[in-house]
Formats: structure tokens, sequence, C-alpha cells
């Protein structure tokens, strides 16, 4: 059976990314889905000299190897300011330290979500733009727009969006 992981760029304890990423794996039928949570691999904010005097961290370590492990990926970054959660840049800067080619090529189902109309439009461009450098298959694309309007009990509640969603998730799916 394929095994793929889901989580988000995010490490709020009510991240609406999170719910995004738990609801399109849900998607997926006939795989075992893991949902990881960033505040389980706790990483010192990357700098050389840290990296010099004491090396790679085993967190660090961890998460690449689950996303070696796995046939695809299912990402939903939050957006802060217009970029990366400090909290997924952190751990992307110590993963690439390890392993340039930090997504293996594995089938990638990029996705935000926001408050606002946008739906992380920005920090999709920039994860466009940077990932495949890293050697990500980024698949589909997806972005959620207004999240309290068009999510509520762990799903989209918007039909327009929703299967727009699950197109892509079959989509995905076909890349495993």
């Amino acid at each position: 059976m394929k095994k793929i992981i889901a989580f988000a760029g995010s490490n709020s304890k009510a991240s609406i990314n999170k719910e995004l990423a738990v609801y399109a794996s849900s998607l997926i039928d006939g795989v075992a889905v893991e949902i990881l949570d960033l505040n389980d691999f706790n990483l010192p904010l990357y700098s050389i000299d840290l990296e010099t005097e004491n090396g790679i961290p085993d967190e660090a370590h961890r998460f690449l190897n689950i996303i070696k492990a796995s046939d695809g990926v299912v990402l939903s970054l939050a957006e802060h300011n217009g970029a990366y959660a400090t909290v997924f840049k952190n751990l992307f800067d110590w993963m690439t330290r390890i392993e340039g080619k930090t997504f293996f090529g594995k089938p990638m189902l990029l996705m935000a979500t926001s408050p606002g109309a946008r739906g992380g439009a920005s920090v999709l461009s920039i994860a466009q733009d940077r990932f495949p450098r890293h050697n990500a298959n980024i698949v589909e694309v997806f972005s959620l727009p207004s999240f309290s309007d068009n999510f509520s009990g762990g799903k989209i509640v918007n039909s327009e969006l929703d299967e727009e969603l699950k197109a892509k998730v079959g989509t995905f799916k076909l890349n495993l």
C-alpha cells in the first residue's frame, strides 16, 4: 500500500492549513496517511555557527527520512507576511543542509489557505519557484481563500472549491 504524508507549514495548534491538509489527505482512498505536526520536531533556529559547532539536529534527519520513506506529500503552507511561516522555513533550511534535493522527486499536492481572499497566493508562488530546485514534483496546486467562509466541520463547504480540490487530489493520486 502506498504511504503519503500530510502536514501544514505551521506550528499553530489551531492551524487552518493543517485542517486543509488533513481534509485533502482524507480524500485519497487506498493509501496509508501519516499526519505530521511540526510541533513534534524541535529544532533550534538555523545558523551556520550552530551547525558548525553542533552539527545537524537529529530532528531534521528524522523529518527528512519521513519524506524519503513516503510515496507522496500533501503540504499546506501557512503564509506569514507573504512568505513561509518561520517554523517551516527553519525546518526546510536544516533539511537542505543534509540533502539539497529535499523532496526526492515525490509527488506533491501543494496547498495554502488563509483568512483572506488571496488564500496564501504569495507563499504558493514562492514555493512553486523554490521547491522544484529541491526536487519537488509539484503535481497540483490548490489555494483556499477566505478559510472561515469556505471551510467548516472538517471540510470545504463551497461546492465549487470542493470539486476543484477533489479533481486535484485525483490527479495527485494518479501520480503516486
